[in-house]
């Protein structure tokens, strides 16, 4: 879909590419006062905006608007792109596009931080600064301590003025390289490590009586008392907490 995004009557499905060489020689060029060349230089990155604006699409924003922030974040960085800079205009830009996107969504958004939340969220800072400065560990606790306020004022305040981040903002670039944050995130329910322990598990219990499965099912699965299962499985209560006990000691015992 957003392929098709139109600005000014163009669609950017039909945006020409440029090759490294294309671009550093219209940079050169534009950057002599070519007014020809600079236009040629936006039109042809303007690819590189697209790609970005993709990133936010679930903030269901007009992609138009979108892509015209991107666009102006382009144009701001070109126009402060130095020669001397001794890396790709690429890398240089696409802090820029995205920090006008950004500032597109958050102006547009309907939802306002109150001004005495965020005098709240500046105190904070300017205390964390202070513990820091000292040499002080700036905790939730420490900093609430400090201000003699309650810990959760303190988070929702610092929660109120923090922009959202898109899993897909690149955190590290090198040589055409690009880390997102999407990359570091780490699911630790999903580990190697859990997984093993889950098999190993499944094995011990599949290793108890039909019973005693049943009596730990309705124990800590349905969460019934003693005194429940027993009327259900038609055995005394003690004979319950028995068998309990040696099912929790075998499974301990097998995987251990």
């Amino acid at each position: 879909m957003l392929q098709k995004v139109v600005i000014c009557g163009v669609d950017t499905s039909g945006l020409p590419k440029l090759t490294g060489k294309e671009n550093e020689e219209l940079m050169r060029r534009l950057k002599e006062g070519d007014e020809l060349a600079r236009e040629k230089f936006i039109v042809g990155n303007m690819r590189l905006v697209l790609s970005l604006v993709k990133r936010f699409w679930a903030k269901n924003a007009n992609a138009d608007d979108v892509f015209q922030a991107g666009c102006v974040g382009l144009i701001k960085a070109i126009d402060n792109f130095d020669l001397g800079f001794n890396v790709k205009f690429s890398t240089y830009a696409v802090p820029m596009i995205l920090g006008e996107i950004k500032r597109f969504l958050r102006d547009g958004n309907s939802l306002r931080v109150s001004r005495s939340i965020r005098d709240t969220a500046y105190k904070i800072l300017k205390v964390r600064e202070g513990l820091e400065e000292r040499d002080e560990e700036a905790t939730i606790e420490r900093i609430a301590a400090e201000m003699q306020v309650k810990e959760r004022e303190v988070v929702y305040a610092l929660d109120a003025i923090s922009d959202p981040v898109s899993l897909y903002e690149p955190v590290y670039n090198k040589s055409g390289d690009t880390l997102e944050l999407l990359d570091q995130l780490y699911d630790e329910s999903q580990s190697d490590e859990i997984w093993t322990e889950r098999v190993a598990l499944r094995e011990a219990i599949d290793r108890l009586t039909e019973r005693e499965r049943k009596i730990l099912l309705l124990r800590y699965y349905e969460g019934k008392t003693q005194t429940e299962i027993s009327a259900e499985v038609g055995i005394s209560q003690a004979q319950v907490s028995r068998l309990e006990k040696n099912a929790l000691s075998q499974i301990k015992t097998n995987i251990s």
